[in-house]
């Protein structure tokens, strides 16, 4: 397989209009990525029944579905696991998915995001058997799962329906590789073990990866002044023999052009290259005060509503710039809009859904003591 084909378009984080509104989807600029990338020879879109609220698999329908001929590009969409109540909810949801994206079949099509609790759910209602079916009347071309948990539960799957699935998406970096929570490599392992094809999500890490403190970004430059730490990422992903597909969300133009460049010109991971990530993952991690990819399941379970990701995001900031007093404001003008970062009750429902296998509401209540705010909520049983 040609690395260049090895390039997907994620479209979990797609450029928008208004960044409070994650449904106002530029769609005018969509389309002049979506050009682009299929004129250089890419025409892989991976989306899901939640992306954007709902309006990523309409977007797609615009950029690509009513401009350009069906055979010339591939989709791959995701059962929502989590709102699966009976049996009868996938032939409603796939139906959704196909009016939405105005086509008659999936080039792939996965139970979307495995863990433990929504793995029940998709036991409950007998998802993987709904999907075979899918393949054998040619609903789906290909079929899997997308997966977030560790390597024993990733096994347990496997080893009950591997048999018939095509594909697993990976959570996979090389900030993740080696992690003992992650178990990237062990689950990388185990896909090649059951002869299935590895699709990889989260190749940056949500961002974390190409947003480094800048002594990480200076020594980048020092070793390739010509690359992008972006690229060594997605390098680090498709150099792995069994990696078929590598996503990567792009909001805006020049992260498109990276990204092609990136393929159109690719070369696999050197082992100076390999050493070098592996020295820098541990300086990442070192600096990282919590390594979330900023993919919001933990929110959809919190009872509060309270957005994780952002206080995250602005913590991890906040902690590598601590001369800067911005992220308080950012802080407090948060908790004003949305929800406070100290409505947190310590119920720990979040922590099932993490990707990252995050204790939250202990590092939520970090969050709180770091912007010295008051954590009355925390109060309850541990």
């Amino acid at each position: 397989m040609s690395f260049k084909r090895k390039f997907g378009f994620g479209c979990m984080r797609l450029p928008l209009t208004d960044e409070n509104d994650p449904t106002s989807i530029n769609q005018e600029l969509f389309n002049q990525m979506v050009d682009i990338y299929m004129e250089k020879g890419f025409n892989y879109f991976d989306t899901s029944y939640a992306y954007h609220n709902g309006v990523s698999e309409v977007a797609i329908r615009k950029a690509v579905v009513e401009r350009y001929p069906r055979e010339s590009y591939q989709i791959c969409d995701k059962m929502p696991t989590w709102a699966l109540t009976s049996e009868e909810d996938n032939d409603k949801f796939v139906a959704e998915m196909l009016e939405r994206l105005g086509i008659d079949y999936f080039d792939v099509f996965f139970v979307h995001n495995i863990n433990v609790p929504w793995y029940r759910l998709a036991e409950n209602a007998k998802t993987f058997e709904y999907v075979k079916k899918m393949k054998e009347d040619g609903i789906a071309k290909k079929i899997g799962f997308s997966f977030h948990d560790n390597s024993i539960l990733l096994k347990e799957v496997l080893d009950k329906y591997g048999d018939f699935l095509d594909v697993v998406q990976l959570e996979l970096n090389y900030l993740d590789w080696e992690d003992p929570a992650i178990e990237a490599r062990k689950c990388y392992d185990l896909c090649v073990e059951h002869g299935l094809d590895v699709y990889v999500m989260e190749p940056l890490k949500g961002g974390v990866i190409v947003n480094p403190p800048k002594e990480i970004e200076d020594e980048f430059k020092q070793f390739n002044p010509d690359k992008s730490i972006a690229s060594f990422a997605l390098r680090f992903c498709a150099s792995l023999e069994h990696v078929k597909i590598v996503l990567s969300g792009m909001r805006n133009m020049d992260n498109l052009l990276d990204n092609c460049d990136t393929f159109e010109n690719f070369e696999v991971l050197s082992d100076e290259e390999s050493e070098f990530l592996e020295k820098m993952a541990d300086k990442l991690y070192s600096k990282v005060a919590v390594p979330c990819s900023e993919c919001g399941y933990c929110i959809d379970a919190c009872p509060e509503k309270i957005p994780i990701q952002e206080y995250f995001s602005l913590y991890n900031k906040s902690k590598v710039q601590p001369e800067s007093n911005i992220y308080k404001n950012y802080f407090d003008k948060l908790g004003d809009e949305k929800v406070p970062a100290n409505n947190c009750t310590n119920c720990r429902t979040c922590i099932d859904y993490c990707t990252q296998h995050i204790d939250i509401p202990e590092e939520m209540k970090k969050v709180c003591e770091h912007f010295k705010e008051g954590f009355s909520a925390y109060s309850g049983a541990p």
